[in-house]
């Protein structure tokens, strides 16, 4: 996009609306979406996929954008417009659609999802984090002990129509410091999963002194949860601030393996993340990126 998106004083009628004063602020995680939804019968992770256009649409598309006609609206040939998706693609549940198609947002893409197979290569990081015979998934969120994060292992059928951020080694530059190429870590952070104890005043001044004063203001971004279950997202990028940082909030902080794989009646494959994670049970590690398995 030929244009750089950044935050005013002003609070946007849109976050007004939905009560944005009493909503539930929480730390935006940097990692890939996924969305766990029913396949083949029984709970799956899947992995994001934008249908978008080809070559020939993207130019008109392209030409309209640049062009003054704002008053006209594009009319995109949903058939013929768009590039092929596997037959296994759905859209994102708040996609529009008109006879029958799902509609492309305002960037002309069309949000979506595909299924993760095992041992799937276009997707090995996805499926490093999902087991299907245990039908569970690596799960990174707050431990019942106030300051401490926990790494367990989460049935699927748990977090069953929640959408969840992927992070890692080879996820996004790997902003958290999470394992190494010899033995990459990946996990699975369910969105809202980190809520913000003491977030700044909604107003733009308190907000970049919170990003750049305080270890807890050290994320990529808040995304303010309302209460009609409309999202609000503020990235750093949108102050004018750096990210990532050498240093975060997440990857600061004291974690525990809680993995007892004696209720699971299955075998890990010995250089799964399960099998790894699963001989750490119990064990803390001072921070995040301090996780080693040898």
């Amino acid at each position: 996009q030929p244009f750089k998106v950044l935050a005013t004083e002003t609070i946007t009628g849109k976050a007004l609306e939905a009560d944005i004063y009493n909503a539930i602020p929480t730390e935006k995680v940097d990692g890939t979406c996924c969305y766990v939804t029913t396949y083949k019968g029984q709970p799956y992770l899947w992995a994001r996929l934008d249908r978008k256009p080809n070559k020939q649409a993207e130019k008109r598309f392209k030409r309209f954008l640049h062009s003054l006609e704002d008053c006209k609206e594009f009319v995109w040939n949903v058939e013929e417009d768009f590039k092929p998706v596997p037959d296994t693609w759905i859209p994102a549940k708040d996609i529009e659609f008109s006879n029958g198609n799902p509609l492309p947002d305002d960037n002309g893409h069309m949000p979506g999802w595909v299924p993760v197979e095992k041992n799937s290569k276009q997707y090995c990081w996805h499926s490093s984090v999902v087991n299907y015979e245990a039908k569970a998934a690596l799960v990174l969120r707050h431990h019942a002990e106030p300051g401490l994060l926990e790494i367990s292992l989460v049935p699927l059928s748990e977090i069953l129509e929640q959408t969840l951020e992927l992070i890692g080694t080879n996820i996004n530059a790997n902003p958290y410091g999470l394992g190494s190429k010899k033995q990459p870590i990946h996990l699975l952070v369910p969105h809202g999963a980190f809520e913000i104890k003491n977030p700044p005043t909604l107003k733009q001044n308190d907000i970049v002194s919170w990003f750049e004063g305080c270890i807890e203001g050290k994320v990529e971004g808040i995304v303010w949860h309302c209460h009609d279950g409309c999202l609000i997202k503020l990235h750093r990028h949108h102050l004018g601030l750096r990210w990532p940082l050498a240093e975060t909030y997440l990857n600061s902080q004291p974690v525990v393996i809680s993995f007892d794989r004696t209720k699971y009646d299955c075998d890990f494959e010995p250089k799964s993340l399960f099998h790894h994670f699963s001989n750490l049970n119990g064990q803390r590690f001072d921070r995040l990126k301090d996780i080693k398995f040898d």
